[in-house]
């Protein structure tokens, strides 16, 4: 396989996995809102009306207010530019917002909403928890574009293009035969990058949390990590344990099957006992401005933090299309990479709906969209993507040519990039796992 490709196994998890933990709490599951998106029309074009667009997120849900809402954000930025430079061939975008509380329930109400009665032309950076309405979604032919593969939805039916792609058939069956894939390119990274040998994965005796952490420990020891497991009572953690055990195991790495809270008791912990590490790895959901913040009582172990994914880090503001992201989103409170993504799937529906104008009033339509995105391998949004495909391959790859980007927190400095996200790039084998 020559694919840039990145198999995102351990953020999809990570994302369930948050559902499960939050629900243990026994937090109550909130009523859908639905919103509306009303914005002045921009000057231009008045012979055509806008080109409605939806965005389905679980703003409201178990997992709490602002787990879900980075990519919504993104694209609404996007879409407010775009809108004011003049739209698409002279039209407004009209956006068209819908939270479905969470639950499969108000996935469904949030479609019927957006595809039967709004008539969107396609579903831009969706973010749900649990997309029940997938499968309808598809049926309707509806392009659902740069969405955050939480479930295996993207990697399931046609018509869903996620943010980092997909190789499986997507005929109505998650990957191949309900199995997906994933690489072990983060593991080689910090193996043939910084020497790391030993790797520690901290879960909770929780079932999603221990099932999330055996399949980062295959990874790890496929690349020949020795592996040093920990597992924390889910209500009573006992972190500066832990944490002790790390110093004493001598750790190089560690990963984490817990929530945000714990890994911020964790790095505490872990500072307390004097327990240093070369990176305390997270993923893109966890890829935050909020660090400073979040970690505050853990200066040491604050400043290990690695996030690794697979889209341009948000602080790489010497980059043309990351600093125009910034710009237009320098209203907001914190930053974070799921909104840049969301940012990258509004550009990524607007090139399409460019390719499509020129057919005349009528022409951005749903086929036509759906017709761009299912040809549009290599796909980058201006360099804040690695390269994305959709190719439909009928067996399942054994290996890959797999690339990403990381980034280390620094006191003062944010996020800093490491390394170049289009060369950092390792030929890995793929691991099957059921979602």
């Amino acid at each position: 396989m020559g694919r840039r490709r990145r198999f995102r196994a351990a953020e999809a998890a990570a994302a369930v996995l948050l559902l499960a933990l939050s629900a243990a709490c026994g937090s109550r599951l909130p009523e859908s809102e639905f919103e509306h998106d009303d914005r002045a029309p921009a000057p231009g074009r008045t012979d055509a009306g806008p080109i409605p667009v939806g965005i389905i997120t679980s703003a409201t849900s178990p997992v709490g207010g602002d787990a879900f809402t980075g990519p919504r954000d993104g694209a609404r930025a996007w879409f407010e530019q775009l809108n004011a430079r003049g739209g698409i061939d002279g039209r407004r975008v009209e956006v068209h917002l819908c939270d479905d509380g969470g639950s499969g329930v108000g996935n469904n109400e949030c479609v019927d909403r957006l595809v039967d009665e709004e008539k969107v032309v396609a579903l831009v950076a969706t973010t749900a928890l649990d997309y029940a309405a997938a499968s309808r979604v598809s049926r309707a032919q509806v392009p659902d574009i740069g969405g955050q593969p939480i479930g295996p939805a993207y990697d399931t039916w046609p018509h869903l293009y996620g943010i980092y792609g997909s190789l499986a058939p997507r005929e109505g069956t998650p990957g191949w035969d309900g199995e997906l894939y994933g690489g072990t390119e983060v593991y080689r990274y910090f193996k043939r990058e910084h020497g790391a040998r030993t790797a520690a994965v901290v879960s909770y005796n929780q079932p999603a949390s221990a099932a999330y952490a055996r399949l980062v420990e295959r990874g790890l020891r496929a690349e020949g990590y020795e592996v040093v497991t920990e597992q924390v009572d889910f209500a009573l953690p006992n972190f500066r344990a832990v944490a002790a055990d790390l110093r004493e195991q001598g750790a190089d790495l560690v990963f984490d099957a817990i929530d945000r809270h714990g890994n911020a008791r964790l790095c505490e912990a872990m500072d307390a006992v004097g327990a240093t590490v070369l990176a305390k790895v997270t993923n893109v959901q966890n890829w935050t401005s909020r660090v400073a913040e979040d970690y505050r009582d853990a200066p040491r172990c604050r400043n290990a933090l690695w996030a690794t994914g697979a889209s341009r880090n948000f602080d790489d503001t010497g980059h043309p299309a990351v600093r125009e992201f910034r710009e237009a989103t320098e209203d907001l409170d914190t930053h974070s990479q799921w909104q840049l993504e969301g940012w990258a799937a509004a550009r990524w529906f607007t090139d399409a709906a460019r390719s499509c104008a020129k057919e005349g009033v009528t022409g951005v339509t749903r086929a036509c969209v759906d017709a761009y995105m299912d040809r549009s391998n290599g796909y980058t949004a201006g360099g804040l993507l690695l390269p994305v495909d959709f190719a439909r391959l009928p067996e399942p790859p054994e290996q890959s040519r797999a690339c990403l980007s990381v980034a280390r927190w620094k006191d003062g400095s944010g996020w800093v990039t490491q390394g170049d996200m289009n060369r950092t790039c390792f030929d890995v084998p793929l691991l099957a796992y059921e979602p």
